[in-house]
């Protein structure tokens, strides 16, 4: 693929202007011939892969081609309840008994596996989920890996981390977790976990289950007992059975915050532990004295990478007055500069939005901005024919109580606001919102 940069007379009316320079970028695509996808993956249970109780698969695709890379086994409610029961089993015969010095082994062996398969899980990340590999290759798995190993050090050590307390493993976790970084997110949830003697069963998020079920494979290789880490694939479904669960001891759920309401209301009342991360809208703030092209910079990656698909984006953009017409020239020049295209070719800046439900949320709630009166300036970079793709957009003149103010978009769209200077440490005006991010 060749991206063009266009210069700035040759942008339409209205889009975002771009650099003075035409610059030309060969291709340089990551290649996927050292690794082969199954057609087929089943749900990882007592430490095999078995065909789900279902008899149920669905298709995932890759985003960018919406061509299909494998078949998902469905989990139904028995799949799930013999994943807990695997569980229940590993942690009062084998995990919770085993010295913690013992179980670091097993959590440092699965980061050194990881290191070693890098290159493919980077690859497949890529694939099933749209972000652009230099993004897979350099952050999402390099820290999945540093993740485990960071926990390996940690699990003879828990005393040492809360002085003067039992430091004692829950039991069976139930670990929910999202489409945006599908193998750093099941890192996040599964080192401690296992570092501290809990079992668990993850649930990845229906489009992006690859990189979850190749962690079951490095999960086998590593020699870790049966039962202690179960994997259940499917949708929302899939999902409820996990969280609901009488056996599960402990909810981890990383999503949207509609569905995290919907679990605490599930969890109250119970014994159950949960811990919740959710949706959000965080803003950035700009001060005359800010030097303002490395701000640009801060602003480009708060809210471009990965396609905005982050929890803690920087969504909100305010900025005082007296920069405000040239922080909205430097980002419109620079927002043109983005390469959105094949997230394969490491070129790519943004890549393809992670499913066409997602596309059509984000275009839903871009018009409702611009229905409410915002001005929009958006990249007039050519995308593909085929896959999901949205181009970098920004608004202005955004009122606090339109839509796109109070929801959260997670796609490549930020807003800006104009503040006058606070004073101490109050609050920019706006700032605080009543939605409860």
């Amino acid at each position: 693929m060749t991206t063009t940069l266009e210069t700035r007379d040759r942008l339409a009316p209205g889009a975002a202007s771009s650099s003075l320079v035409e610059w030309h970028y060969s291709p340089s695509l990551e290649a996927t011939d050292h690794f082969k996808l199954a057609s087929r993956y089943n749900l990882f249970i007592g430490g095999e892969f078995v065909e789900p109780h279902s008899k149920r698969w669905f298709e995932t695709i890759n985003p960018a081609t919406e061509e299909t890379l494998a078949e998902i086994a469905e989990a139904d409610n028995e799949d799930v309840d013999r994943a807990v029961r695997e569980a229940r089993r590993a942690y009062e015969k084998v995990w919770r008994k085993l010295a913690p010095s013992e179980r670091a082994k097993y959590i440092f062996r699965i980061a050194r596996l990881i290191q070693e398969k890098s290159r493919a899980l980077a690859v497949v990340e890529t694939m099933n989920g749209g972000k652009p590999i230099k993004e897979s290759r350099d952050i999402d798995i390099p820290l999945s890996a540093a993740h485990f190993f960071y926990y390996a050090g940690w699990a003879d050590k828990l005393e040492y981390a809360f002085p003067n307390r039992n430091v004692a493993p829950i039991g069976v976790a139930a670990q929910i977790i999202p489409w945006n970084f599908p193998l750093l997110m099941a890192a996040w949830k599964l080192a401690p976990a296992l570092a501290a003697g809990n079992t668990i069963v993850l649930k990845p998020a229906e489009t992006t289950p690859l990189t979850s079920l190749l962690l079951g494979e490095i999960i086998q290789e590593a020699g870790l007992p049966a039962g202690v880490v179960n994997i259940v694939t499917g949708g929302p479904q899939s999902g409820a059975a996990v969280a609901g669960h009488k056996d599960v001891d402990k909810i981890a759920f990383t999503g949207s915050t509609e569905v995290g309401k919907r679990i605490q209301r599930a969890v109250a009342g119970t014994k159950k532990k949960l811990t919740l991360e959710l949706g959000g809208k965080a803003p950035n703030i700009i001060f005359e004295d800010a030097p303002l092209d490395q701000a640009i910079e801060g602003i480009i990656n708060g809210i471009y990478f990965n396609q905005g698909h982050v929890c803690c984006a920087g969504s909100r953009l305010f900025v005082q007055e007296s920069v405000v017409e040239p922080i909205i020239r430097k980002l419109r020049d620079r927002i043109g500069t983005l390469r959105v295209g094949n997230p394969l070719d490491k070129n790519t800046d943004v890549g393809a939005i992670n499913s066409r439900a997602q596309l059509e949320k984000i275009q839903e709630l871009v018009d409702s901005g611009v229905e409410e009166g915002a001005e929009m300036f958006q990249s007039s970079c050519s995308v593909p024919d085929r896959g999901f793709w949205f181009r970098p957009t920004f608004f202005t003149g955004v009122a606090q109580s339109s839509r796109i103010a109070q929801e959260e978009i997670f796609g490549p769209v930020r807003l800006k606001k104009r503040t006058t200077r606070p004073t101490g440490c109050r609050p920019a005006s706006g700032l605080k919102k009543d939605r409860g991010f």
